[in-house]
């Protein structure tokens, strides 16, 4: 009777409600396209010619993709040619059809005025604009990138023989039996020994720097570890029966890293000096090294292990002297990975520094030679998102900033200049709205596409103040919205500080009825490197209108914790990711049903991929009185599993009892929820063992819960498999409805 009871109770909800249905599947499957195919004059990406003079941009029209001609000097633009013409004559030079009959970006460069590069179907080819003639010019000078080449993790030998030519074409340097030589080019035999300490656990590295004047070589000695290997099973491989292994250079927190002394030899004095190595222990790592210009020193940067020193060293060449230039220092960590920026000026004479010091990410000008700040050179509760450009010569800079207009949203990039003293700091955008700009070779135009999730995107042309020479693309939206398509809604609460503002957007399907209550479902990623919630224009950000489709209001939030404000801020996040700026989202999604009764946060889900997956659970295992159905995909669910570099960066070092803490691994007992993990066999990004050890201890603790592991897959949120389990969980758990079969629509 119970049984009974809840199933008519389930049916009738389905009845009323009407969410979960095979009409909201099939209409969230058409979304896909129709979102993306109903947006006129979006333009794209934006390329300026070699010389500055002229640009080119592809933009979706009602006709369909288009490429644009602009003419800035005539204040002019047309089409750059019709893509049918040239495919057309591409087929007849051939004398065969085309497969696909369209025209990436990458394939195209602009000569000048009358003239197309193209690079297609194996062959170089050039288009006349002024004759719409085709002429093959030879092969093709496409190199297709190695899909193997590029793991973020692998480790280079640096310890194979390999000549380093001088400056003067007169010498080469080279590593022989782990010590560094030197030779007159094609004269091995007279080889001289420079160093003699070499052997196989230090060594020198054959990444030998000389000086400008062929004088001086400079090395670094390297003490050798071992590096960890990360191990993969690819159970289904296409062209056997069998599984096979694949193994991965993969170093975790806590591992022992090598550590580095840079010398310096000047070979007509005969001398050779060694960096003073207490000036440089416990290393995280250190950079290559890099000569001045008229040889009297080396830099490198060295970042002390737990990121909580960071310094540029000089190792001068004609006294051995060793010392910090810059020496910065912080109490959590320093964000190297994402906010460390470095200009040297006039061969090193000063140097334009970003620091987090007073609280806000901010440029510096130091001197050089003396190491002291010579002045701030940008200043406020606002932070310097990105350097765009230094001109030496003027003494001025262009950047990305957000957050300086305290009537916009904070993370709103605008592009300003200043002067290397802190002065003449000039608005070069203002609208309210995130800027994105594309320079000219000598930055005195630049292209400025500007929009916000809630309002369609425009491109402009302006000069180097920033006035507009021309309009380009206003982005229209009218047949987008004849599918009932609104704009995603920014709504901003307090964080739990009470003071700061904490923002997100809100997605609602394209059928809401403010009649109904909808569960809400959280998109997250809480990584401390950046901020997460789109400021741009997305037609369909992340497909998250596809999910709320199927009869959800979905959230994105950027809580405490995470990047692009305050160095308080993202503080929260040190030594403590399970934090997660949850207390910010959890009062954020209250203030926000306080607002709009149609948000059911009696029925919150959330889901996230990477750091994300590892938050998504971590919300039902340390908040599962409010977060009640989870889906994580390829999550960290322990930072001592997960790759070094991202995990003592906000973790600390050496790994402390922080770690077990944050650990979702260690606290799976506390799950209450309805759980979903996913994770691909061959992720070689976060360890899917991680992912595995979790689904071990939920085994061990008795608690139900749902593990679907994708071959051969990398990292990823489980592709269009996992996305279909996906949003079947939430329609079952949130909803209490069981989902079509997948045949059905």
């Amino acid at each position: 009777m119970k049984f009974l009871n809840t199933f008519l109770l389930l049916f009738c909800v389905q009845l009323v409600i009407g969410q979960g249905t095979l009409g909201d599947y099939k209409r969230s499957k058409d979304l896909k396209s129709q979102l993306t195919n109903k947006v006129e004059n979006l333009p794209g990406q934006f390329f300026w010619n070699e010389k500055g003079d002229l640009f080119w941009y592809d933009c979706a029209t009602a006709k369909g993709k288009e490429y644009i001609l602009v003419i800035p000097q005539q204040k002019k633009k047309e089409l750059l040619f019709d893509v049918q013409k040239v495919l057309a004559a591409v087929e007849n030079q051939l004398g065969r059809k085309l497969e696909y009959r369209s025209i990436t970006n990458d394939r195209i460069t602009l000569l000048d005025e009358q003239q197309v590069s193209l690079d297609l179907e194996d062959f170089q080819w050039i288009w006349s604009r002024k004759r719409n003639e085709l002429k093959q010019t030879g092969p093709s000078e496409r190199k297709e990138r190695n899909a193997g080449s590029g793991y973020w993790g692998r480790r280079y030998a640096d310890d194979e023989y390999r000549e380093i030519e001088a400056p003067n074409k007169l010498q080469v340097a080279f590593i022989r039996n782990h010590n560094v030589f030197v030779a007159p080019k094609g004269k091995l035999k007279d080889a001289r020994q420079v160093t003699f300490d070499g052997n196989n656990q230090q060594y020198y590295s054959n990444r030998i720097q000389w000086s400008g004047d062929s004088e001086k070589i400079a090395a670094v000695k390297i003490q050798k570890v071992e590096v960890r290997q990360l191990t993969l099973i690819e159970s289904s491989p296409k062209e056997q029966l069998q599984p096979k292994l694949q193994a991965r250079d993969y170093v975790k927190p806590g591992d022992a890293l090598p550590q580095k002394s840079p010398v310096v030899f000047n070979l007509k004095r005969n001398q050779l000096f060694v960096f003073d190595i207490s000036l440089i222990e416990n290393q995280f790592d250190i950079s290559d090294l890099s000569w001045r210009k008229d040889g009297r020193a080396v830099t490198f940067e060295f970042n002390k292990r737990g990121h909580q020193e960071y310094g540029v060293m000089e190792l001068d060449a004609n006294s051995g002297a060793s010392r910090f230039i810059i020496k910065e220092t912080n109490k959590t960590f320093i964000d190297y990975s994402g906010k460390k920026y470095r200009t040297d000026i006039l061969d090193g004479s000063e140097i334009i520094w970003a620091s987090e010091r007073d609280g806000w990410n901010h440029l510096y000008l130091y001197d050089g030679k003396t190491g002291k700040v010579k002045n701030q050179i940008t200043a406020g509760e606002w932070v310097v998102r990105k350097v765009i450009h230094v001109d030496e010569d003027k003494r001025k800079i262009i950047f990305e900033g957000s957050g300086r207009n305290r009537n916009q949203d904070p993370y709103f990039i605008q592009y300003y200049s200043i002067d290397f003293d802190g002065q003449n700091l000039q608005e070069l955008t203002h609208d309210d709205a995130n800027h994105q700009a594309v320079f000219n070779n000598d930055y005195s135009q630049f292209i400025d596409t500007y929009s916000r999730v809630d309002q369609a995107p425009v491109a402009v042309l302006r000069d180097y103040k920033g006035n507009v020479i021309l309009e380009l693309e206003k982005t229209n939206l009218n047949t987008l919205q004849t599918l009932g398509w609104k704009a995603p809604e920014v709504f901003t609460a307090k964080a739990r500080d009470g003071v700061t503002d904490v923002w997100g957007i809100i997605i609602r399907p394209t059928n809401f009825d403010p009649a109904k209550k909808y569960p809400v479902i959280e998109y997250i990623y809480a990584g401390p490197h950046s901020s997460f919630v789109p400021k741009s224009f997305y037609a369909n950000p992340s497909g998250m209108y596809e999910l709320a489709e199927l009869g959800f209001i979905v959230v994105q939030i950027d809580g405490m914790g995470t990047s692009n404000r305050s160095k308080a801020f993202q503080d929260i996040s040190w030594k403590n990711l399970k934090d997660a700026g949850f207390a910010d989202r959890i009062l954020w999604m209250q203030a926000a049903a306080r607002k709009y009764e149609q948000m059911d946060i009696q029925r919150v889900g959330i889901y996230g991929t990477s750091a994300g997956g590892q938050s998504s659970t971590g919300a039902l295992l340390f908040h599962p009185d409010f977060y009640k159905v989870g889906v994580s995909s390829c999550g960290c669910h322990d930072n001592r599993m997960d790759k070094i570099w991202w995990n003592e960066q906000w973790m600390g070092w050496p790994v402390g009892p922080e770690y077990a803490a944050c650990s979702n691994v260690e606290n799976a007992a506390n799950l209450k929820g309805d759980l979903l993990l996913i994770v691909g066999e061959l992720d070689d990004n976060v360890d899917p063992a991680s992912t595995f050890q979790l689904v071990d201890a939920l085994i061990k603790a008795g608690k139900n819960h749902d593990f679907i592991m994708v071959p051969g897959m990398g990292h990823s949120s489980g592709g269009d498999f996992g996305e279909k389990k996906r949003r079947d969980y939430f329609v079952k758990h949130l909803l209490g409805v069981n989902p079509p079969a997948w045949n059905q629509y």
